[in-house]
């Protein structure tokens, strides 16, 4: 390094040499050398302000990549070298103009502290020879101009080893050196006089402190970064600055202090230049900073929300009750209270078949399971946040942990790391297909897969065979939640069939491209009529992880006419699903719970398809998503939604031929129909079983 910073000193030394020959004051001299390596350095400043753009010009498709699989490192990590890879673009260059810019730091501190070397031009072997005569321990180049200038060494001074011409031209030439500025002399170190030189590091901290400031606020990649890097960033500089205003001459303060104020002028000039608004969408990025802003707060209590203390206190209270209550032999996660209706036949039949308790975890503080516990002493219901729960399943001893939860193991969600043998079960939240819609390997980590129908079942069975995976158990279940919908029809007298108007629900799934996303104004204002009630109900890990942009579509739609438009933001009821004539979807698994249940069809848009897993063709099974479009309704571009009303008319004009078609394909869709539950919660008691008897 030493190396590095001489030959980098020789050519700066040549340039601050030819700034004191044009100026005759040091202090000035440092100055303008300052704002001539500015110039200098320019080109480096253009790289740096171009590939901060660069990154920044990225940064909102990093933050969604960081938003839609947050918890997941490796994907992340995955998906950012793919984006790095197609922008050309390597996070280590950033660290070059870095090192770079230390290392001229260093070159310019050495040159300033060594004004006999580069203004002077005195050898190594004068200067040591003096250092010796004067005792000058490190060698101290401004000591000994402080020992010329005051007299202590003249010309006619005898020191061994230098010629008495070579001594007397250098001291000559010193004695006229003006090392005084503003009354400050560059050559005394803070730390040694105090007095009036304590202004000196004050002034270095003060112009690291405007600089860094101005830099949070105006530069393009500064600006972007975490308030823990912003200020603490900050915090550094102005140590570093403290320190070369107590510890080393003042001329090397005065460097430090110039340089840094001379960094903000170079800063707006490069944002005048090179403006980053011409290249950074600055919308897309206070978008996707939401996002990444929603996912992190994901899972973590609200300290705005007024009840943060109550349910604080009943988190950590019920922490504590599940964590000490010994042998619990079923425990249910929910993440919602509107996920209770995916358990309930399993959990009433387990209670009437048998005397279990079962401890079911939830992060809703308000869940109906709370309500429901008060008449069911054998459910013990416990209010855990997303965030302590992560903690609580890789400590949890039970038997069995059942979930409708997939991707264990891969995201927050770990298999216990106290209780190896747990049987974890997969309670399935839709009908629809495995291998397409779900992350690759979302079920490999549960040990039963309670199956809807014969296409799950063909689908784990024919990943398990492509990717190796462990064999599963593959109950034969269905699903409850279904049927009650078909039942909750024949047996609901208040449902009016008989409407003048046309009931149609909007309920789109949350992936990429969504209808909420994409085309949903279009979608409203093509339908708007007198006919027609549309129910807007987005999908539950929309609100969940972009609250922020229902609440926007609602408050658009705030003046609208509430008899043409409602937002269903309560998911603990499905009584729109099944008194809708109509339902308009793009990919989400609701399309076959609307038709099985009410015989009624679906429109479906043909946004950008819902492929969680862009590998499922490997598994060489039609998902049953891309079956059903043809089957209980029709699919369309978004480019031909302005004549959804058409196809509207054409759905309800034909709605026989679709009720008979809808009606035959249910029949060999899923398991059990009605008796579900039962087949459920036997599977479970017996697994049960078969574990007590394994221990006795």
């Amino acid at each position: 390094m030493d190396k590095v910073i001489y030959y980098i000193c020789v050519p700066l030394g040549y340039l601050m040499k030819w700034c004191y020959m044009l100026v005759k004051n040091y202090g000035v001299a440092i100055i303008l050398f300052t704002l001539l390596t500015k110039i200098v350095l320019m080109p480096i400043s253009v790289w740096i302000q171009k590939n901060s753009i660069r990154m920044v010009k990225m940064q909102p498709e990093i933050n969604f990549i960081k938003a839609n699989l947050h918890g997941n490192i490796d994907a992340i990590t995955e998906e950012q070298s793919k984006l790095y890879k197609r922008e050309k673009y390597h996070p280590m260059v950033s660290i070059i103009p870095l090192i770079l810019q230390i290392v001229l730091l260093l070159a310019v501190i050495y040159i300033i502290d060594h004004p006999l070397s580069y203004l002077f031009g005195a050898s190594d072997g004068v200067i040591k020879s003096i250092s010796e005569f004067a005792n000058i321990k490190d060698g101290s180049q401004l000591e000994i101009i402080e020992l010329i200038k005051n007299g202590t060494i003249t010309s006619t001074t005898a020191i061994e080893g230098v010629d008495p011409a070579v001594l007397s031209s250098l001291v000559n030439r010193v004695v006229n050196f003006k090392m005084n500025f503003l009354g400050c002399n560059l050559s005394i170190v803070t730390i040694d006089v105090w007095g009036l030189y304590t202004l000196v590091p004050i002034m270095a901290g003060l112009s690291s402190f405007v600089m860094c400031w101005t830099q949070n606020l105006s530069n393009v990649l500064q600006r972007e970064q975490s308030n823990w890097n912003k200020y603490g960033i900050m915090a550094l500089s102005i140590g570093l600055s403290l320190y070369l205003g107590l510890f080393v001459p003042a001329g090397t303060a005065l460097y430090w202090i110039a340089s840094n104020l001379m960094s903000i002028a170079v800063m707006y000039i490069l944002n005048w230049a090179i403006n980053p608004k011409k290249y950074v969408d600055y919308e897309r990025l206070e978008a996707s900073r939401k996002a990444l802003a929603e996912a992190k707060a994901f899972g973590a209590l609200d300290k705005h929300n007024p009840l943060y203390k109550q349910m604080k206190a009943k988190e950590k209270a019920d922490y504590k009750k599940f964590k000490h209550i010994a042998n619990k032999h079923i425990v249910i996660y929910s993440e919602k209270s509107g996920f209770y209706k995916y358990y309930k036949d399993i959990i009433n039949e387990l209670l009437s078949r048998s005397n279990i308790i079962i401890h079911y975890v939830t992060n809703d503080y308000n869940d109906a399971i709370f309500k429901l516990a008060e008449t069911e002493p054998r459910i013990k219901p416990y209010y855990i946040s997303l965030k302590k729960t992560a903690i609580l399943m890789m400590l949890v001893e039970t038997d069995i942990f059942i979930m409708t939860t997939p991707d264990l193991n891969k995201f927050y969600l770990k298999r216990s790391f106290i209780k190896k043998d747990t049987e974890y079960i997969y309670v399935p939240h839709d009908t629809m297909s495995t291998h397409m819609g779900f992350n690759e390997g979302a079920l490999d980590a549960f040990d039963t897969i309670f199956c809807t129908g014969p296409h799950v079942k063909a689908e784990v069975q024919k990943t398990e065979e492509v990717y190796k995976t462990k064999k599963k158990n593959l109950v034969e279940f269905g699903f409850p939640l279904l049927d009650n919908l078909i039942k909750n029809i024949k047996e609901d007298k208040s449902i009016n069939t008989n409407r003048t108007y046309k009931q149609i629900l909007i309920a789109p799934s949350w992936q990429e491209d969504n209808l909420l996303d994409s085309c949903i104004d279009d979608i409203i204002k093509a339908l708007n009529g007198e006919n027609v009630k549309l129910i807007v109900r987005p999908h539950p890990e929309y609100m969940k992880r972009y609250g922020f942009k229902m609440n926007e579509l609602v408050e658009r739609y705030k003046d609208y006419d509430k008899n043409k438009l409602e937002f269903e933001l309560d998911f603990a009821s499905n009584r729109s699903v099944y008194s809708s004539d109509l339902l308009i979807t793009d990919w989400s698994g609701i399309a076959a719970e609307f038709a099985f249940a009410t015989n009624n069809p679906c429109i479906f848009i043909n946004t950008k398809m819902k492929q969680n897993n862009p590998n499922w063709q490997k598994i060489g099974i039609t998902p049953i998503e891309i079956q059903l479009r043809t089957i209980i309704g029709k699919a369309i571009n978004k480019e031909d939604i302005a004549n959804l009303k058409d196809v509207v008319a054409e759905l309800n004009n034909n709605k026989e031929l679709y009720s008979k078609q809808i009606t035959e394909f249910y029949n060999n869709f899923t398991y059990n129909h009605n008796t579900a539950g039962e087949v459920g919660a036997k599977y479970i008691l017996k697994s049960l079983l078969q574990k007590k008897e394994k221990k006795d």
